[in-house]
């Protein structure tokens, strides 16, 4: 459904605002309090990157770029080959790439499990399989990518806490991927709620995900959007 919005985004870009994506009315995702993690990451200094695919891209490039502490978040793909890191071809569903977000962030501000808690109270519901909001495929499922070790320990023990925890009450399938090369997407996908707030999608499903940020973490919380 958001698929057929994005399309003409190359074609018209001042059109964007008008296109809503071409979805059904339905209610915004329900943000969920997350755990809070039991283990701490331990990355030390100097600033450290993840990868989160969570669904639209737009939605968590939005929010890790309002996030303290967060440095950039740029919209990409991984998971697939660069032969078909393309916006038009990761949208069939079969080249194995997920639509991901790469972040930059500082660990002195905001620890790797903090962004995993962010990541699943406001980014990405972890009971859905290759879905998420309106969108459906495995290029729109729910992964972690850590980039080292001490990500990939802290990921694992967080998703057996969300899993015992009871706070969803469906299976947590989100899974852990190993990294394997991340494909930056096209310049019109960069800071797209930024560039462009009053978009029908970024309205509908991405708004409501910055406003659950700066409620459920206002510690966290940073108003203005930092350019990935």
């Amino acid at each position: 459904m958001k698929r057929l919005g994005r399309l003409m985004i190359p074609m018209a870009a001042a059109a964007m605002t008008l296109a809503g994506c071409g979805m059904p009315v339905q209610a915004a995702e329900k943000a969920v309090l997350a755990p809070a993690p039991k283990q701490f990451a331990n990355e030390g200094m100097g600033l450290k990157t993840a990868v989160f695919a969570g669904g639209c891209f737009w939605g968590i490039e939005a929010v890790f770029s309002h996030v303290k502490g967060v440095k950039s978040a740029v919209s990409g793909y991984h998971g697939g080959n660069a032969a078909t890191a393309t916006y038009e071809q990761t949208n069939t569903g079969v080249t194995g790439h997920a639509e991901a977000v790469r972040v930059v962030y500082d660990p002195k501000v905001v620890r790797y499990d903090e962004l995993l808690r962010i990541f699943f109270s406001v980014g990405a519901d972890p009971t859905l399989h290759n879905r998420q909001g309106p969108d459906r495929g495995s290029q729109y499922r729910a992964a972690l990518v850590p980039m080292n070790a001490e990500q990939r320990k802290v990921a694992a023990a967080y998703l057996g806490q969300m899993e015992a925890s009871g706070v969803w009450n469906s299976p947590i399938v989100t899974k852990i991927e190993k990294y394997r090369k991340f494909y930056k997407a096209e310049k019109y996908h960069q800071d797209f709620m930024l560039k462009n707030p009053r978009h029908g999608y970024i309205q509908t499903w991405d708004k409501p995900k910055i406003d659950a940020l700066k409620r459920l973490y206002p510690s966290h919380y940073r108003s203005n959007f930092v350019p990935g």
